[in-house]
């Protein structure tokens, strides 16, 4: 018994989710007769404002090429009918003449017949009859304004309702990614002339092949694209790949998405090292300011944590910065960060190979600043271009103000104004490490060296801050200096 009453249970759940079901299906067909109601009312609507739209044009259209027949008639009439007065008066004055000539054939008189001859033969001379011509100036053929709409006829006759764009080819070859901008190129499968518009779609992507349902990050949308052409500027590529489609639109509905692509999105990414950074330095992921009570704020934090009295030496403080989560720290394998007045701290992604290229804001009132690429190996104690292991371009703004490049402790002065914006380029199997304006791209400085270790960008600032913008490729501009040669503008050993 107990038994068929659970199975009963089972049952009768069953049939109360199902018309549950039922009920939501039928509340959704209502909600869609009452949709096809409305959507059909404003197609309907749509369709005859088109209609009412194109026969404005035909009666504007009609209107415009009446007029231009009634002026046409006009401005005949009136040639035709000034010609018609002129021949008219000529014509009289002829039969005056023509009178006058036979009653003097008819006098008897010779000495006035002599005189009245004379008169006519004057007269006839000077006669307008003899001074017109007989050719009218204008035609009484209006061919030239006949009309002839079959061709129009056909076209009106073959309007359908808008059909689904095709989807959009595009075309990889055509497309280019440099200079931290994605051109993209496309074409229609075949030539569709109600194409109103095109929507771009692209998301960043650490995989490459086509694009996976799920990822950590949006579709950006790019609407309203009037050409088969688009130019994605300002981009930041902190990832390896980009996905891009495209969809045309008219005026109605969209089509489907082309066949996605993926774009390799190459760049230099990389974080400051909190761990590699001096105590004096606080440190963002991707910026860094000098403060001077630092060290102080570490030993009180460090007094307070321990419960100890004596002050905590600068060298044995805990760190003030921690490193990426998503990033191993790859800056001074372990070892304790920089000290002294070395107030330094390294990028934690290894350059050790192929091209690479950063920029550096510095605060203008900055008392010293540096930047440039160190070995992982730069002692603690060491000052960017005190030796071997690093090289830099470094501003001093304190005392003496001077501008200069530094390595193995020699020194170069520069004879340039210091950028508001330093950019640095690392050829690291050509052995190059380029400095420019990053704004103009002007070559300020150039080290030949021959790495024989990975390298790390560094940086270095007291009394000031700065601010690292990475994931650029490396310029054009700059691609085209080195090739052409002009890119090199000094060597290690002429330092002085």
């Amino acid at each position: 018994m107990e038994d068929q009453r659970e199975a009963l249970r089972k049952i009768i759940t069953t049939l109360a989710m199902k018309n549950e079901e039922t009920q939501t299906f039928i509340y959704s067909l209502k909600q869609m007769i009452l949709n096809v109601e409305a959507n059909s009312a404003k197609v309907q609507e749509d369709l005859e404002a088109e209609f009412q739209s194109l026969t404005s044009v035909l009666e504007e259209l009609k209107e415009s090429m009446l007029m231009k027949i009634k002026q046409d008639r006009a401005s005949r009439t009136y040639e035709l009918q000034n010609q018609l007065a002129v021949c008219t008066r000529a014509l009289e004055s002829s039969e005056e003449l023509l009178e006058t000539a036979n009653q003097t054939l008819q006098a008897s008189d010779s000495e006035d017949f002599s005189q009245a001859a004379k008169q006519i033969k004057d007269g006839v001379t000077m006669a307008p009859a003899f001074r017109l011509s007989l050719k009218a100036k204008v035609s009484d053929n209006m061919s030239h304004l006949m009309v002839d709409f079959a061709q129009e006829r056909q076209m009106l006759q073959a309007l359908k309702f808008l059909p689904v764009p095709s989807a959009p080819i595009i075309d990889l070859a055509e497309s280019l990614v440099a200079d931290n901008r994605v051109t993209l190129v496309w074409h229609m499968p075949e030539e569709d002339s109600k194409i109103d518009h095109y929507v771009l779609e692209y998301r960043r992507t650490n995989f490459e092949g086509p694009p996976r349902l799920k990822e950590d990050h949006p579709w950006m949308v790019v609407e309203g694209i009037r050409h088969t052409e688009h130019t994605l500027t300002g981009l930041k590529f902190d990832m390896k790949y980009m996905n891009i489609r495209v969809k045309a639109c008219n005026k109605a509905v969209a089509g489907e998405f082309s066949e996605p692509v993926t774009l390799e999105t190459p760049a230099f990414m990389f974080r400051l090292d909190g761990s590699t950074s001096h105590q004096n330095l606080r440190v963002e992921d991707l910026s860094a300011e000098w403060d001077a009570m630092g060290g102080k704020v570490q030993d009180i934090k460090a007094r307070e944590k321990e419960g100890k009295g004596r002050t905590a030496s600068p060298v044995n403080s805990p760190a003030r910065g921690t490193p990426s989560p998503k990033r191993m720290s790859s800056g001074r394998g372990g070892r304790d960060r920089f000290t002294a007045e070395s107030y330094t701290v390294l990028g934690d992604t290894l350059i050790d190979g192929g091209e690479h290229y950063w920029e550096v804001r510095f605060e203008p009132d900055s008392k010293a600043f540096g930047l440039g690429v160190a070995y992982r190996s730069l002692g603690r104690f060491e000052q960017l271009g005190k030796t071997a292991a690093s090289w830099c371009l470094h501003v001093n703004n304190w005392l003496q103000a001077s501008f200069t490049a530094k390595h193995a402790n020699k020194v170069k002065v520069l004879d340039s104004p210091v950028p508001d914006c330093l950019g640095v380029h690392c050829d690291f199997h050509q052995g190059l490490l380029s400095f420019y304006n990053a704004r103009t791209k002007q070559l300020l400085h150039t080290f030949k060296a021959k790495f024989t270790q990975p390298l790390l960008p560094a940086f270095t600032v007291w009394c000031g801050s700065f601010q690292v913008t990475t994931g650029l490729q490396v310029p054009s501009a700059v691609r085209c200096l080195q090739k052409r040669g002009s890119a090199t503008s000094s060597s290690n050993t002429s330092l002085t």
